[in-house]
């Protein structure tokens, strides 16, 4: 060992009191060698791109498809581009079950199938984006299937079909960071690329938002590479957030939880398929109020919970939507991850995904040992967050700003999850609808300036922490963040003390640890803006939870187990105040924003 090596490596003593976190790197001081910022590339030297396009599509999920293709149709100029690869990030190769709506088969009407929905969600659905859920998911289905995409497990191949023939730019790789405002208006976005060291900058007309939801990178299932960047870079520039206080309540299994192909391969594996109506009251927090009041871990299979016992009380399932096999108050039956049963839901064809988790996935080998809670952490129900929409047309407040998919807190299912399929199929619809709606907002508005000014001001920002001489790493902070939030007592069953001491840690990391994050190459940049835009999540989701006094769908509060009908039949937004402050406000149910 070199005695440079030696000076960067800690001692045992002082692992230790790193491990103690910011007392150990207070007590030890930031211009210790360990701390120091080993940067790998000269920041001086990297370069910048610009580009220019009507409408700029961020993500390349099956949203960001069907939003490129939809505007190009409507002749926008368009641009996709993408932190990972077109069909091959985030939830789309995981999502297997698509649902379509085929009145000649439902015994539904839109409307009514509206109607079950919002009954299931307990009120919190939005119906104008559920009947367009169901209006429109059959063309979106039989688009995909000229593609070929029902062919195969993989969706890349599929999505480049349209994208080649239309020839509409792709972008791969690159981390999009700002998003930029001008005149009230959307304007552009700037990023980095992940292999070459390389800004670049956007100017466009309109942003639609595919960059879908997002967690605290949790152990054990594949949300991983999602933290709520779209979100969050929005939230920065005025527009309102919401559904952060809904759960998301998918499990991983407690033989190699942190192994995602163990836990979830078999989905990965399948060939997609669709599947008809069936709706449900799935993916709360039941299993983890059994666990938290028992002291077990939950066993998979029907009714979730490890032996005989169960415990009284705690979330509940509609009448109308419990199904057999579970236990009163528990899980309505099903796979042991919250899920459905294990048979293949109504309209499913050959080779298709059964029911259960979102996507349409059975999770059969959770069932192999007893399953552990948190595997989602941090994502909340699908459809459920996201930016505020206010109108029918995916748009946002912030003018020429739009979002689909999971980016879009559409309510399109509620505060649950309702219907197998529906989040795959809900991405596709939505991204066509946004697509038309930018590319007509587009057709209507000039191009946007933006001083060099300021685009400087956004390149010194990206590269600050590869500038900063000593400083916090990324993965430490993301570790410090993961033990505040994913415990089962304060991310799922909540209450108000608990609540209020994670926020005060978040607070902490808010205000002293991310300013203070360093990267060394454009990797750990990547991870430095992600550790940021969770923390910003984490206190979305405190403080939401927190305002919501009462418990409905995958929202539950140990000290307000009711529902409250006559205080919550409404939507909780987030804003960003003029003093820089998180606000939030509420919007009653079956209203647009004001």
């Amino acid at each position: 060992m070199t005695q440079q090596q030696e000076t960067l490596n800690p001692t045992r003593r002082e692992f230790i009191a790193l491990g103690g976190g910011a007392v150990g790197l207070a007590s030890m001081g930031l211009n210790a060698a360990w701390a120091a910022n080993q940067v790998e590339l000269d920041p001086n030297a990297i370069t910048n791109t610009d580009r220019q396009t009507d409408v700029l599509v961020i993500g390349g999920g099956m949203a960001g498809l069907f939003a490129a293709v939809k505007a190009h149709d409507a002749g926008a100029s368009t641009m996709i581009v993408s932190k990972g690869r077109l069909g091959s990030s985030g939830l789309t190769p995981f999502a297997k079950g698509f649902f379509v709506y085929d009145a000649a088969n439902e015994v539904l009407s839109m409307d009514e199938f509206a109607a079950v929905v919002s009954r299931s969600a307990l009120g919190t659905s939005n119906p104008v984006y559920t009947r367009q859920l169901a209006e429109h998911s059959k063309a979106r289905a039989q688009e995909l299937r000229e593609w070929g995409f029902f062919d195969q497990t993989l969706a890349h191949r599929s999505f480049m079909v349209p994208i080649k023939e239309r020839d509409i730019p792709l972008i791969e790789r690159v981390v999009i960071t700002h998003l930029i405002k001008e005149d009230g208006k959307i304007a552009g976005a700037a990023g980095f690329r992940l292999d070459a060291e390389e800004t670049v900058t956007f100017r466009a007309k309109t942003v639609i938002l595919c960059t879908g939801s997002g967690g605290f990178k949790p152990n054990g299932f594949p949300v991983c590479d999602l933290t709520h960047d779209g979100t969050i870079m929005a939230y920065q520039i005025g527009a309102k957030v919401t559904g952060k206080e809904w759960n998301d309540g998918h499990s991983g299994k407690s033989l190699n939880p942190a192994a995602c192909y163990d836990g979830w391969g078999d989905m990965f594996d399948r060939v997609p398929g669709t599947n008809g109506v069936e709706v449900h009251h799935d993916l709360g927090v039941e299993n983890n109020y059994q666990a938290y009041m028992l002291g077990n871990p939950v066993a998979g299979g029907p009714g979730g919970v490890s032996g005989a016992t169960s415990a009284a009380g705690g979330p509940t399932t509609p009448v109308e939507f419990q199904r057999s096999g579970g236990p009163e108050g528990g899980p309505p039956g099903g796979d042991g991850t919250g899920g459905a049963p294990s048979a293949p839901p109504s309209g499913g064809e050959a080779g298709g995904a059964p029911g259960g988790p979102p996507g349409g996935g059975g999770g059969s080998a959770i069932m192999s040992s007893p399953a552990m809670g948190g595997a989602s952490a941090g994502m909340a129900i699908h459809k459920s967050e996201g930016l505020v929409p206010i109108d029918d047309r995916c748009a946002s407040n912030i003018p020429g700003l739009y979002a689909a998919g999971d980016a879009l807190g559409s309510y399109m299912a509620g505060g649950i999850y309702t219907q197998i399929g529906s989040s795959l199929a809900g991405s596709a619809v939505q991204g066509a609808i946004a697509g038309v709606a930018a590319a007509e907002f587009a057709a209507a508005t000039s191009w946007p300036v933006i001083p060099e000014a300021k685009l400087a001001e956004v390149i010194d920002e990206i590269l600050a922490p590869l500038k900063r001489e000593a400083g916090y790493g990324p993965a430490w902070v993301t570790q410090t963040l993961q033990g505040i939030m994913i415990p089962n007592f304060v991310l799922y069953i909540k209450k108000g003390t608990m609540m209020h001491a994670a926020l005060a840690y978040i607070e902490e990391l808010r205000d002293h640890h991310a300013p203070m994050l360093r990267a060394a190459n454009m990797h750990e940049l990547r991870l430095v803006f992600e550790t940021r835009n969770m923390i910003l999540s984490a206190e979305m989701k405190l403080r939401a939870s927190l305002i919501r006094t009462e418990s409905r769908c995958s929202h539950y509060r140990l000290d307000y187990p009711e529902i409250d009908d006559v205080n919550w039949l409404a939507w909780i937004n987030i804003y960003k105040g003029t003093d820089g402050t998180m606000q939030l406000e509420k919007q009653p149910f079956d209203t647009w924003p004001a």
